[in-house]
């Protein structure tokens, strides 16, 4: 069952005249929420998110404890108590501290939902637990039907980012190998991630993708359609060894078998995470095995919601890397045709995995994971290419750009109605999208000097101007979790400054040249320059769309403190108890509230 968010009508208990002339509108106001829940917000596979009513209206403890008999059998993961009245406000508060609160007090003068939204806010804050205020700015009449658009949008984003909390719950990283070359976001906290996030934490040594090859421990009708796309529809880039990396050429006889490994690398890393039940009734193609034993165990996956691979150095000095295999699982289309991304992180960096994560979550789109590598000031540009930075370049920008694993829809390919470049949520994906993205890709051996036992790297530069928000979750000692986002948009570039500046890097790599929203006053946001350098690590993801205030909302229930972000703090959507923690320094407030509260599982 999946989770739900679960409406709470909640109603003056007074009987005789009040409660009566108040059931039809307070449960008016329920099932107005649930559509509009219903039609606006989506599970990252694409079904409409699934929400509950409580069976009765909750006037007082007995309805209230009713109420959450009911929502315990529908896994209900948060709740929206609606109420347009008066209500007492610790008997009818949800007391489930795992689940994620809102209460929305309807603004007439008819009755006090203002002060019964005002009550039963500092009743959370008084039991420790966090809810959301939904208020309206503009005082409707007690007939008015509907929902104010400001608090559509506040009922939106909660129901949006509690969907994507729900999703979390009881899931699993899968890390695939260790840690790459000393990267901190390599080194997978089992405790914080299950504390902050609900999720469990495994391992998998990569010598089980050697073995699952050797035994032929995937499915192989499937295997020969991933051989077939990738030999009619996936472009092989240039083999640029032997002239821009200073190694040998790999030649075509070493070409083919390391397309058929990482096809079945692919197929191998999915079924690590998901299962595959064709799997179950296979025998191992081993003389080694008992006749009896067969791939059961393989084919019930290990429940992940995403995962890492760590590749370098010790799988990649000796066999093909993982780029194609990333690059295809992250993206948003395989040779099945469109599919749910599956997100898994280059260098087993976690930290960016569950930025990623995050993203897909909230949007249903790709995730783009990138090294933030470069700044190029106006100054450096000019002097390298003799081309001035102009329109939204003008003050320089960043290169995002790391080895070819990132999701084919990095590449701007796509289309909307507008022939705008956009990255699509996978369902609204079509085979045009798909072709258009495969034209702009190409698929280089890799760079011998990185990954001396080949493989293909996805290799594109971002086509069109689009509107991003780049984000990281970062591991500090004594805080956990914490998160930066920066709201912005990727840029073109002249082809041939493009080329010239990319060169200076690696040709075979995807690149994208992002230039982020600044904020005059605030000196991580002010320049470009110094987004860059207070950027808390090596890496960061990007999705398609401005969703900052999404993804500081999804922190604030996670309890997992803002560091930076260049947003206006009228976007800014927290639980209302945060404001006990000052009204000035929102980002110190937001500190101070994620400490006191602590992660959501602790």
């Amino acid at each position: 069952m999946k989770s739900r968010i679960g409406i709470r009508p909640t109603i003056d208990g007074r009987w005789g005249g009040i409660r009566e002339g108040l059931e039809e509108q307070t449960m008016g106001m329920a099932k107005a929420a649930k559509a509009l829940i219903e039609q606006n917000v989506n599970y990252a596979d694409g079904n409409a998110a699934e929400v509950v009513i409580s069976p009765c209206t909750i006037g007082g403890g007995a309805e209230a404890a009713r109420c959450a008999e009911y929502f315990r059998q529908q896994n209900v993961a948060a709740t929206l108590t609606v109420t347009p009245c008066w209500c007492y406000g610790s008997e009818t508060m949800d007391l489930d501290p795992t689940t994620i609160k809102a209460v929305w007090g309807f603004n007439g003068t008819e009755r006090p939902g203002a002060v019964y939204l005002a009550a039963a806010m500092a009743a959370h804050a008084q039991r420790g637990l966090p809810a959301f205020a939904i208020y309206g700015r503009d005082v409707q009449d007690m007939e008015m039907s509907g929902i104010t658009p400001d608090v559509e949008e506040k009922i939106l984003r909660f129901a949006r980012c509690a969907v994507a909390v729900g999703q979390l719950r009881d899931k699993a990283y899968v890390g695939i190998g260790s840690v790459a070359m000393g990267i901190g976001g390599s080194f997978a906290d089992a405790n914080l991630m299950q504390k902050y996030l609900g999720i469990r934490t495994e391992w998998v040594d990569m010598t089980e993708i050697q073995r699952r090859v050797d035994f032929g421990i995937y499915d192989h009708e499937e295997y020969e359609k991933a051989l077939k796309f990738i030999r009619e529809s996936v472009r092989e880039g240039k083999d640029w060894n032997g002239t821009a990396f200073g190694q040998k050429d790999f030649t075509r006889k070493e070409l083919d078998p390391q397309w058929e490994y990482v096809a079945k690398m692919t197929l191998i890393v999915r079924d690590i995470m998901l299962g595959n039940p064709k799997l179950k009734g296979q025998k191992m193609e081993s003389e080694r095995m008992l006749e009896q034993v067969n791939c059961a165990e393989e084919a019930l996956g290990r429940n992940a919601i995403f995962g890492g691979f760590q590749g370098q150095r010790m799988w990649t000095d000796y066999l093909p890397n993982g780029d194609f295999t990333e690059a295809m699982l992250n993206s948003t289309f395989d040779w099945n045709g469109k599919k749910q991304p599956l997100i898994l992180a280059t260098e087993n960096d976690n930290c960016n995995g569950i930025a990623m994560l995050f993203e897909n979550l909230l949007t249903g789109r790709a995730s783009i994971f990138a090294d933030v590598r470069t700044y190029w000031s106006p100054e450096a540009v000019e002097r390298v290419t003799g081309w001035k930075p102009e329109g939204l370049a003008k003050n320089g920008f960043m290169h995002l750009i790391n080895s070819g694993a990132a999701a084919l829809d990095g590449s701007g390919a796509c289309r909307d109605e507008q022939g705008k470049g956009v990255m699509k949520r996978w369902w609204e994906v079509t085979e045009s999208d798909i072709s258009a993205m495969l034209r702009a890709t190409e698929f280089s051996p890799a760079n011998r000097g990185y990954f001396r036992g080949g493989g293909f790297s996805s290799s594109y530069s971002t086509e069109s101007e689009m509107p991003v928000t780049l984000a990281r979750v970062n591991m500090v000692e004594g805080l956990g979790y914490t998160l930066q986002i920066s709201e912005g948009w990727t840029v073109t570039l002249p082809k041939e400054v493009d080329r010239t500046l990319l060169y200076r890097t690696d040709r075979t790599w995807p690149s994208t040249w992002f230039v982020p929203r600044l904020e005059e006053g605030k000196e991580a946001t002010k320049s470009v320059y110094n987004v860059m350098s207070n950027w808390g690590a090596n890496h960061g993801a990007f999705v398609y769309g401005h969703i900052g205030r999404d993804l500081v909302t999804l922190a604030s229930m996670l309890r997992i403190p803002v560091s930076y972000h260049n947003l206006k703090a009228e976007e800014l959507y927290r639980p209302h108890a945060w404001s006990a923690f000052g009204t000035t320094d929102l980002e110190g407030a937001d500190y101070r509230a994620c400490k006191q509260y602590g992660p959501l599982y602790k």
